[in-house]
């Protein structure tokens, strides 16, 4: 059993996307956006939202090769004000999907930061929406400026196919960043 984190920023597909792959009815925590959030939550780009999670999605995808895993997906909310939440979510997990829309590419800064900052292992996956322009994932590697070493995919959420594919990319990016020897300085005889 593996724990995975999606995140991203409001209105990416999250939700979308543990909803696509989820065995199981998703645990949602869906609610209607108000008059109160209208000054916290732009709706630019995504004008025909009307819902945002307020806690976390959960939903359990097994999948029988190349080796039987069984995954529990959390998806986060996007606003900043839950960042700390993202912490809590993120404690124990194999890995993390940054899912990203290119149409508002800077409200994935966010988590891509959060990510680096914990040393979780992460792959980006390009949301492909109606419409939006397709960039090559290395254009969206140098904007966002990621590391060589963090795979930038691309998806349709809606589509458990490649949902489930984002997923396998990221268990076996999470299985090599373990394998790896830790980076840690060089200890001299002035450190002792």
């Amino acid at each position: 059993m593996l724990k995975v984190v999606i995140a991203g920023g409001f209105g990416v597909g999250k939700t979308t996307a543990v909803g696509a792959v989820s065995e199981i009815t998703p645990l949602s925590t869906e609610e209607y956006l108000t008059e109160a959030s209208a000054d916290v939550d732009s709706l630019e780009g995504v004008e025909a939202k009307q819902t945002t999670t307020v806690a976390f999605d959960f939903g359990r995808l097994s999948l029988p090769e190349p080796v039987p895993l069984e995954l529990f997906l959390f998806g986060t909310p996007g606003q900043d004000r839950f960042g700390d939440l993202w912490y809590d979510l993120s404690r124990g997990a194999v890995g993390a999907v940054v899912l990203v829309d290119t149409r508002r590419l800077a409200s994935s800064f966010t988590a891509v930061s959060f990510f680096e900052d914990i040393r979780l292992p992460f792959v980006v996956a390009v949301n492909h929406f109606d419409g939006a322009h397709r960039y090559h994932p290395e254009q969206v590697r140098t904007a966002l400026q990621l590391h060589v070493s963090v795979p930038v995919v691309t998806c349709d959420a809606r589509n458990p196919r490649h949902v489930a594919g984002v997923l396998l990319t990221l268990v076996g990016h999470a299985v090599n960043a373990q394998a790896e020897p830790a980076r840690l300085p060089s200890a001299t005889l002035q450190d002792a």
